[in-house]
């Protein structure tokens, strides 16, 4: 699908649905101006390949790669450039890379990357490999690369995936991102291009292809493109288009013209489809498509409107290569050098005018010339409805052709000529000789007295009535004037220019060479007489002082030949105040840890009196992968502190000071600010597109809305509030503001280490309460690191809880440089140390390190932090002993605690104890143990809490089967001995359970290591991850089956019920009844899953309360909270949450609650709310769940018996609610309602 011509996206992020499905857009793409940061992740165009002009980027928030966008794309031609450059990217704030990672060939063009603060992996990717040359390419004012840690892919292990290629000599991996290397083809394919098996591609294939030596297969065609071919030039019968492929006459004919002609079709010329004939062609007809060549110079008819007005260059260009004129000529050009030269250029080949000539105002002309080719004037519309040839007031004119060398006819109407005091009249009398007006005139039309006259004499004062002042626009009126005969009076004419001092005079700036620094307005009178004439002067700059003056023309002569006139004497008016622009050349630099320092100079359009300056800045949150990523596996390079030298000093030698620019540099550097001013006013004009109705906004609002979320002391010190990792990285902090008197520099104080800030800095002048400041300019700045802020307080505690195992605990540096990355520790005996990395990730876990395989003895030990700004310091060595191992065979069961307990009343109460198990605990070998050799693990499912969890195959696990597909759960090699035999009583929970509805334990692998547990296999994995896996917005491999329905909620409530009800008929309490304890089979069956073994998976659904273990709060029973106490009604509570958890989808019950909160909120009595869309009868059947008094709560079973009906058929055959196990004696029904569960009235636990 090619798209366009030209895709411009702007303001709306909705907008780039555009682009589905093209792969080619034809003409340029820009996405630009979308201020609110937005999440592109559901935006994808994989099909998009090739891009004919350029691409643009400009100022889009919240984007941050290019990769997911634009994934494919492959060629950038460049036929038609922004500003020679054919990728800009510019102001992107948060793009973090490029990662156009197929981006192979940018044909013409240089690229512009500049002002994008965060933007890194530039120094990574190699420009000479996609374009023809370099040397043009701007790369400015992006993050400096030594604050970018770039990796390339297999960098950090050590198993580098991309090439190496040289840039300004550093040799170095090729790459867009952490995950895509840059591509490079075998130099055996030359100039070809290659697949991404490095396969060469035919010789018409431009950026890549699909299969070797095919041009049917490239992905970008190197010279044309026809029905799936790439061709080194267009078949017989078609036509080049655009610079890329070819299309027939048909459809060159319905191509629509582009503004600029002045014709409904393109042509075809030389083999091309195109707008226009090229220079030396005429079309052989308007509705033709095809081309002639002429017999000397084109003709081309030029029609632009009824009147065409020459007021510059720029409009005389419009004329180029014109030789009829359909229309009339006006000429106005008051001033411009070599102006006669350039209008020969352009209009030199007009031959004739079908309307009338009116020359007026042109006071940079001194001949007519430049019309070298003007053979007719053919009058067919007259000036007034008589002239033909109209020349009026224009001070240097002294000559219309040279009449010895240039014939001139005027077919219809008369010439008129005044105020010309340059232009002698014999030259009018011989023009109309030549012209063949003679005797067409009269006296008033060529006045001798107002003609070749210097001398003007004005003999009344005119006065202004009135004036009226914006701040673009004043609005004159002023007094009538009555001439003698009022026939006489033509007009009014209104001077008027910048003046900063009232010293003007009316002949300032007046030459012979036609410049004046006038401005000139001709105001025509009033239709009504008895009217005051007037003006609205429009294109003034605000709060500018202008002097003005108004003349009257007349025709009135006095006695002495002079002119009888008017005018008045020069006014000076100021407009309005404007909002100024932006301060320029913000600069911020840092003297200590906690102030940067920001200077600026003045806006260049203050507007106004400028009064003072807002300076605005907001810290800006870390990035997220740092929070991510390993840097103990990264090997990161930490600075040692070095003393510090005095700036400008060079050692032992004495001070040495930077050696002086020469005039090469300084004018190179001239040159190249100035260029760069250039291109940004390019980019501002092509992209801003004004809206003239749109409302002032307040620039502060935003800021002064969000001051209240963060708080201030007297002393402006910062308070910041606690969040989790990923939570901090993606927080936005508040604006802060101050107000700067007078001077263009000021100092923050109060700032956080070693953190990057963002400063905006807004102009104001006087009117800033009425008209509000100036749009920001701003910086990004970082302070310096703060000496001792990544000191470890306090000292390093130990304790040992296993064999051969001691835990160091420490705490976190309270606010250190930045972010913390990584712990060192050394530690070692007997004068020998080792070294331990513990990266961000393993303290939050553990709160410090886990040192293993310790030898008995005394040990010294230190702890260092690293943040990004260095090292800490180390702490003070703490010292601890290792003991050596107990000789009873008993030494473990010292260590070993039951996680699981099964009651026969019923009732469970969390342990006093729970790190104490008995020698009862320790696992005993049964029929349940497999061979190992039976068990062949085939890949892997996932990380489970105690090891990794594989797919394998069995053999003789299960009845007449003799291979069965199973789970097989794995225990860490590094496993304690409790954690060992933890695992496999677990495992054993599960050995008395055979209900269709609970997952069933196949069998044991205990002796040799690793420990297995041979579970069925659930292959749709667990019930949370597969409702979220149903979401709309989630990506996934397979086809989405949709929101389940009503009957498939109540289907899957009935299978967990069911598989309840078995366990409360086996006398056995869950505790941790949840969508993520529960598994879905191959054909969407429901069972209860493997009761604990998910925890550490779904760790932050639990919650651990004043040390003890971890609980799953949002799911628990406010008995369960208040007093620990678990029985098969706190299970019925958990069993409703879950029926809010499938029909949200799993979402997180309770949400925008912390743990403590929903403590709280449920010993309270408080209950979660009906989901969106949520059924009635499931609604109910939750609500029935959550009573708050556990009596009143329905069983499992009543819970199945009441939604039986709903339930699949096959339900009967399988279910332990229609088995004889559950059938009470001499009946044929299953009951309605369980056996009663006593109730013993044991010691509850307490928090």
């Amino acid at each position: 699908k090619v798209c366009g011509p030209n895709v411009d996206i702007r303001n709306d992020i909705h907008e780039l649905k555009r682009l589905e499905n093209c792969t080619v857009i034809e003409g340029f793409l820009q996405i630009l101006l979308i201020s609110k940061a937005e999440d592109y992740r559901n935006f994808r165009f994989p099909k998009l390949t090739v891009i004919t002009d350029y691409l643009l980027l400009f100022r889009v928030a919240g984007l941050e790669s290019l990769s997911d966008l634009f994934p494919n794309l492959t060629v950038i031609r460049g036929r038609n450039l922004f500003y020679n450059y054919a990728l800009v990217i510019f102001e992107m704030t948060n793009l973090k890379e490029i990662g156009l990672h197929n981006l192979r060939n940018i044909t013409r063009g240089a690229i512009r990357i500049e002002k994008n603060s965060d933007l890194c992996y530039l120094s990574t990717v190699d420009w000479s490999l996609i374009l023809d040359a370099v040397s043009n390419n701007y790369i400015v004012g992006n993050k400096p690369p030594k604050e970018c840690g770039d990796l390339c892919p297999g960098t950090m292990e050590e198993k580098p995936l991309c090439e190496k290629t040289s840039i300004n000599n550093e040799y170095n991996y090729r790459c867009w991102t952490t995950n895509h290397c840059q591509k490079m083809c075998p130099s055996s394919c030359g100039k070809r291009a290659c697949t991404d098996q490095n396969e060469c591609c035919h010789p018409e294939c431009l950026g890549s292809c699909t299969a070797p030596d095919n041009n049917t297969a490239c992905v970008a065609c190197r010279n044309y493109y026809y029905e799936g071919v790439c061709l080194p030039t267009c078949p017989p019968n078609t036509y080049k288009f655009e610079g890329w492929r070819c299309v027939t006459r048909e459809f060159c004919s319905k191509v629509p013209a582009t503004d600029a002609s002045e014709y409904e079709k393109f042509v075809i010329h030389n083999d091309e489809c195109m707008a226009e004939c090229p220079s030396g062609f005429i079309r052989n007809g308007s509705q033709s498509m095809f081309c002639s060549p002429c017999e000397g110079p084109c003709p081309k008819i030029c029609e632009d409107g009824k009147t065409k007005t020459i007021d510059s260059v720029t409009s005389a260009q419009m004329l180029q290569g014109c030789t009829i004129l359909k229309g009339n000529l006006l000429i106005n050009i008051r001033r411009g050098s070599n102006i006669a030269s350039e209008l020969e250029n352009f209009m030199g080949l007009i031959e004739t005018v079908t309307g009338y000539v009116k020359i007026r105002h042109s006071h940079a002309l001194v001949s007519l010339s430049f019309l070298k080719n003007l053979r007719y004037i053919l009058g067919e519309e007259q000036v007034d409805g008589n002239y033909s040839f109209y020349v009026l007031d224009n001070h240097n004119l002294q000559q219309l052709w040279d009449w010895n060398h240039h014939n001139l006819t005027i077919s219809e109407g008369k010439m008129y000529f005044a105020f010309n005091p340059k232009l002698c009249v014999s030259e009018i009398y011989r023009m109309e000789e030549v012209s063949g007006t003679k005797g067409r005139q009269s006296k008033g039309d060529i006045n001798p007295r107002n003609n070749g006259e210097r001398a003007s004499c004005e003999s009344k004062i005119l006065h202004f009535v009135s004036n009226t002042t914006l701040k673009n626009r004043i609005k004159l009126t002023w007094e009538r004037y009555r001439p003698p005969d009022y026939r006489d009076l033509i007009s009014f004419t209104v001077y008027y220019k910048e003046a900063p001092f009232k010293n003007v005079t009316e002949y300032d700036g007046q030459d012979a060479c036609g410049s004046n620094s006038w401005n000139m307005v001709d105001v025509d009178l009033p239709p009504n007489k008895e009217n005051n004439p007037g003006i609205l002067l429009q294109g003034l700059k605000p709060w500018t002082q202008y002097a003005i003056y108004v003349k009257a023309v007349t025709l009135t002569m006095m006695e002495n030949h002079h002119i009888h006139g008017a005018k008045s004497e020069i006014i000076y008016i100021r407009t309005n105040a404007a909002v100024p622009s932006i301060p320029l050349d913000v600069i911020s630099a840092s003297n200590s840890s906690s102030q940067l320092i920001v200077k600026w100079n003045p806006p260049s359009l203050p507007n106004g009196n400028l009064s003072y300056y807002i300076v605005r800045w907001q810290q800006q949150p870390q990035d997220s992968y740092l929070y991510r990523h390993n840097y103990c596996s990264k090997g990161r390079r930490t600075k040692c502190p070095s003393p510090t030298k005095p700036e400008g000093c060079g050692g032992e030698k004495g001070p040495c000071c930077a050696c002086p620019k020469t005039e090469a540099e300084k004018q190179a550097e001239k040159e190249e600010a100035e260029y760069r001013k250039v291109f940004e006013n390019f980019l501002h004009n092509s992209i801003f597109v004004p809206r003239p109705d749109r409302k002032r906004r307040d620039v502060f609002r935003i800021a002064n809305a969000t001051l209240a979320t963060r708080s201030r002391n007297a002393t402006g010190t910062e308070h910041f509030t606690n969040a989790s990792d990923t939570e901090e990285s993606e927080v936005e902090y508040p604006f802060f503001e101050t107000k700067v008197d007078g001077k263009e520099r000021t100092v923050i104080s109060h700032l956080q280490p070693f953190t990057l800030y963002r400063i905006d800095i807004h102009s104001c002048n006087h009117e800033a309460d009425t008209l509000g400041c100036s749009a920001s300019n701003f910086v990004f700045a970082r302070t310096m690191p703060s000496e001792g802020a990544d000191n470890i307080p306090g000292t390093v505690s130990w304790e040992a809880k296993e064999e051969n195992t001691v835990y160091l605990k420490w705490l976190e540096p309270a606010n250190p440089n930045g972010l913390i990355l990584m712990y060192e520790i050394k530690y070692g005996q007997h004068g020998e140390e080792k070294r331990e990395c513990v990266s961000r990730q393993e303290y939050k876990k553990l709160g410090g390190a886990k040192l293993t395989h310790l030898n008995p003895g005394n040990y010294s030990a230190r702890v260092q932090a690293t943040s990004l700004a260095g090292n800490g310091s180390w702490t003070e060595p703490i010292s601890f002993y290792v003991q050596p191992k107990c000789k009873t065979s008993v030494y473990s069961l010292c260590q070993i605690g039951g996680l699981f307990d099964r009651l026969g009343n019923g009732v469970l109460y969390a342990s006093v104890n729970p790190e104490y198990f008995s020698a009862s605990d320790v696992y005993v070998p049964d029929e349940w143990e497999v061979p190992r050799e039976k068990i062949t693990m085939c890949r892997e499912l996932g990380q489970g809490s105690f090891g990794m969890v594989y797919e394998g195959i069995a053999k003789g696990v299960v009845k007449d089967e003799p291979e069965t597909r199973v789970a097989i759960k794995t225990v860490n090699e590094s496993a304690s001995m409790r954690e060992r035999i933890e695992f496999l009583n677990e495992a054993s929970v599960m050995k008395e359970f055979n209900c269709h509805h609970v997952v069933r334990l196949l069998g044991v692998v205990s002796q040799g290591q690793p420990t297995l547990v041979i579970m069925e296999l659930m292959t749709r994995g667990d019930l949370k991850s597969y409702l979220r896996s149903l979401r709309p917005d989630t990506e996934v491999k397979q086809p989405r089956a949709g929101r389940p329905t009503l009957k498939k909620m109540i289907q899957m409530a009935g299978e967990i019920a069911d598989g309840m009800a078995y366990l409360n008929a086996s006398k056995f309490v869950h505790r941790d009844l949840a969508a993520r304890n529960c598994m879905v089979a191959e054909d969407f069956t429901v069972k209860i899953g493997d009761f604990g073994m998910t925890r550490d998976i779904y760790e932050t659904d639990y919650y651990r309360k004043g040390g003890k273990g971890l609980l799953p709060v949002r799911w628990m029973s406010p008995e369960s909270l208040k007093d620990g106490v678990f029985t098969t009604h706190s299970d019925v509570w958990s069993f409703g949450v879950v029926l809010w958890e499938i029909a949200t989808l799993a979402e997180q019950p309770y949400q925008g609650m912390t743990n403590e909160q929903v403590l709280r909120f449920v010993m309270e009595g408080g209950l979660l709310e009906k989901p969106d869309n949520c059924p009635d009868m499931l609604f109910e059947l939750m609500r029935m769940c959550w009573q708050y008094n556990p009596k009143m709560r329905p069983s499992f079973l009543e819970i199945i018996g009441s939604i039986k009906d709903e339930l699949d058929p096959a339900f009967k055959e399988v279910s332990f609610f229609y088995s004889e196990e559950n059938k009470p004696p001499d009946t044929e029904d299953p009951p309605s309602t369980p056996v009663p569960i006593p109730v013993n009235s044991g010691q509850n636990w307490q928090w």
